[in-house]
């Protein structure tokens, strides 16, 4: 099973993943990122502390917003992956195309440019 929380802050929107990204559930995690993109979002934070597990299909919905993310010069920040998740994302290639951080203050100080 898959949770996405949307939250609104001051200049990002902030989406926690919590569960699964399976080829069931990723629909959903699809949906949330989509929801960010249409409201013009510039600065996406995604939290990945609880994400336990993630497929092909997960890595995929992420997969399919990089050409969107650098064509409309969103700063799009992922933290939080696993170890075994982030192995994952290395393993495709992903880990260089999209930025990856460890803490929510990594990804802040990203997205503030410090």
């Amino acid at each position: 099973m898959l949770e996405i929380v949307q939250t609104n802050e001051n200049n990002y929107i902030s989406i926690a993943v919590t569960g699964d990204a399976d080829a069931s559930s990723s629909i959903k995690l699809d949906k949330g990122l989509r929801s960010a993109f249409d409201e013009s979002h510039s600065n996406i934070i995604i939290d990945c502390t609880n994400l336990n597990y993630i497929s092909s299909a997960g890595l995929g919905v992420f997969m399919s917003y990089i050409e969107e993310i650098n064509q409309t010069n969103t700063t799009f920040v992922i933290y939080g992956l696993s170890e075994k998740v982030l192995k994952v994302f290395g393993i495709l290639g992903l880990d260089q195309l999209l930025i990856l951080k460890n803490t929510k203050e990594e990804a802040l100080v990203e997205l503030n440019g410090l």
